[in-house]
């Protein structure tokens, strides 16, 4: 097995500090988010350009990026938004119009730093100053993210991209191949899996490390509870615009429903174990009163094998009036763990047992003052400040892969090795760099509008 880090991995590590999601943000304008914790304190300068100002360029406007820049700003009062790019211009202005409500002259985006197409992620990268703390936040689209990776690296520029990394194989090479050229011009690169930067799972694993369950047998992940379903794209809506618009229904944009969200279940199980899988396997399906246009299955339930034959599950199921869960848990040979809670929350707990309910815990971490997603924020900023090493762009890399092969494996019913996963030449769109608004997508519905649905035995994607 190919690009495996070594034994643990470090913790080096979508939802801001008051509110559920961080795609909440848009429409809860106003709402409080939680106080920085360098409020007061005395924040040494970024030598860059004769400022100590970190200057943000948004790429990617919905209400992922919108939430992203909450935390930047709450992390460090230094922080501005300086320019904005998007694919569309009512998305664009929505955000912008949001954000400058609520930070005032910290968030006053210039006309001329309003940037609308396909290469408006490279003219606000273009605004940034090079080797300072300035930060590209990559935080549209997955199947766009290598690319725009890459320029920023090779513009100089610190990056925050969030989940997911890429949409397949070759995509991910790219992002490991920008990690090592982040690290040779000393950049510093944020991924948006961020319960790495939660306390309470950081302790936990102290904890197991000093044998509190015994060794860990196996790990479960649940990311149970409804969600939408694509109806016919409307007539007056082109095709390109339709799909990107809804991106998680479409592999080529996002990679899919579970590849985009399950990537922070996904990231956990491999910090948990240390290391990285060597197979996949997998089986999903859609129930047969199914509606959804879209590409996605109703349920994923995916088993990685790791080198010491040590199992991982995440399992997933979109249908609503089922039963719910969001937390990930730990077996070990004397006892189980809770690692995580509902939308990341960091619920950490140790049983008496192995038997995981209310009434049998034996420790328990409190509630954590920061979000996961705050606390990474704070993070990044102190390691821009201090100049000190940050980049979690091969760890996400490889986490995305891990992703890719669960996803393919149940697409396929195959299993899929690690190996073939890193080394697969499979590309959703190759024409994914060279796109414009003439493009035409590689997917398109049939005569009921309905989009390609992987079949297992017959769909290819590694």
């Amino acid at each position: 097995m190919t690009d495996l880090p070594p034994s643990r991995p470090a913790s080096d590590t979508d939802k801001p500090t008051t509110l559920s999601s961080r795609r909440d943000f848009l429409s809860s304008t106003g709402k409080a988010a939680a106080a920085s914790v360098l409020a007061g304190v005395s924040i040494p300068a970024v030598h860059a350009a004769g400022s100590d100002q970190i200057r943000l360029a948004l790429i990617g406007c919905g209400g992922r990026g919108s939430g992203a820049v909450v935390n930047a700003m709450d992390a460090d009062d230094g922080v501005a938004l300086t320019a904005m790019a998007d694919l569309y211009e009512d998305r664009l202005e929505r955000s912008r119009a949001a954000i400058e409500g609520k930070y005032k002259e910290r968030a006053v985006v210039a006309p001329e730093n309003r940037f609308i197409g396909f290469d408006a992620f490279k003219r606000a990268i273009d605004t940034l100053r090079p080797n300072s703390g300035d930060v590209a936040m990559l935080t549209g689209y997955a199947g766009f993210r290598p690319q725009q990776l890459e320029y920023a690296v090779s513009k100089g520029v610190n990056v925050f991209m969030e989940k997911s990394f890429a949409a397949d194989p070759p995509g991910v090479r790219r992002v490991l191949k920008a990690a090592e050229e982040a690290d040779a011009r000393g950049l510093k690169v944020a991924a948006g899996v961020m319960s790495r930067h939660s306390v309470n799972r950081v302790e936990l694993l102290r904890r197991i490390a000093a044998g509190e369950i015994g060794s860990v047998e196996s790990i479960s992940a649940y990311r149970m509870g409804p969600s939408g379903p694509l109806g016919p794209k409307p007539a007056d809506k082109g095709e390109l615009e339709w799909q990107l618009r809804n991106f998680t229904k479409f592999f080529w944009v996002s990679g899919g429903l579970w590849s985009e969200m399950d990537i922070h279940q996904i990231d956990e199980l491999v910090w948990i174990k240390g290391e990285y899988p060597v197979s996949a396997h997998g089986i999903g399906g859609r129930a047969f009163n199914n509606t959804d246009k879209g590409q996605n299955l109703d349920s994923y339930s995916v088993e990685w094998t790791f080198a010491d034959g040590t199992k991982a599950y995440d399992y997933v199921r979109y249908i609503p009036k089922c039963h719910n869960d969001f937390a990930t848990y730990i077996h070990g040979s004397e006892k189980a763990a809770q690692f995580s809670g509902n939308i990341h929350a960091g619920t950490t707990k140790i049983f008496k047992d192995k038997r995981i309910a209310d009434d049998n815990v034996l420790w328990e971490a409190p509630k954590e003052e920061l979000t996961p997603w705050q606390a990474q924020w704070n993070d990044f900023t102190k390691a821009i400040r201090e100049n000190t090493p940050f980049n979690q762009a091969k760890r996400a890399g490889l986490t995305n892969l891990t992703a890719i092969m669960g996803r393919a494996a149940t697409h396929m019913g195959r299993v899929i090795t690690w190996d073939e996963a890193m080394a697969s030449e499979f590309q959703w769109f190759p024409g994914m760099d060279t796109l414009d608004y003439d493009s035409e997508p590689p997917f398109v519905a049939d005569a009921n509008g309905q989009y390609p649905v992987p079949i297992p035995g017959e769909w290819v994607e590694i």
